[in-house]
């Protein structure tokens, strides 16, 4: 179990099927409560306190450091998988060899997001359910 990590606050997209069932599988894993989750088309997210508008964090995943440090892109998600204590996909998410593919492909992840979440997400989000 890893302890000494500040909390990190993820923002994603309330309305995209497969990052629902992303944040409810993550939500189920962060027993240390070392996770927050705020969906960018909600009151909950206020766009000028963080100073990353809704269009901004829909077209690169966005998360916030207690300390209010943010990161983005791939960076985010092995340090959402380490605080869920996926140890080894935060391990594999980190990898430098793999950061340029892991950008690109949440690029292209993001721009074609509805998309892509309509043909798999339903699915991904009824495997996620049943747990």
């Amino acid at each position: 179990m890893v302890s000494n990590l500040q909390k990190l606050t993820l923002f994603y997209d309330g309305t995209c099927p497969l990052c629902q069932a992303e944040i409810l599988f993550l939500s189920r894993r962060n027993q240390q409560g070392l996770l927050d989750f705020v969906d960018v088309n909600s009151e909950k997210y206020d766009a000028a306190k963080l100073g990353i508008s809704c269009e901004q964090a829909l077209a690169a995943m966005y998360a916030q450091y207690a300390d209010g440090s943010l990161i983005h892109s791939a960076a985010v998600f092995p340090e959402a998988y380490r605080r869920a204590n996926l140890l080894f996909l935060a391990w594999l998410f980190s990898r430098k060899a793999l950061q340029p593919l892991l950008r690109f492909s949440y690029q292209v992840f993001a721009k074609n997001r509805h998309a892509i979440s309509n043909a798999i997400g339903p699915f991904a989000l009824r495997l996620v359910q049943k747990k």
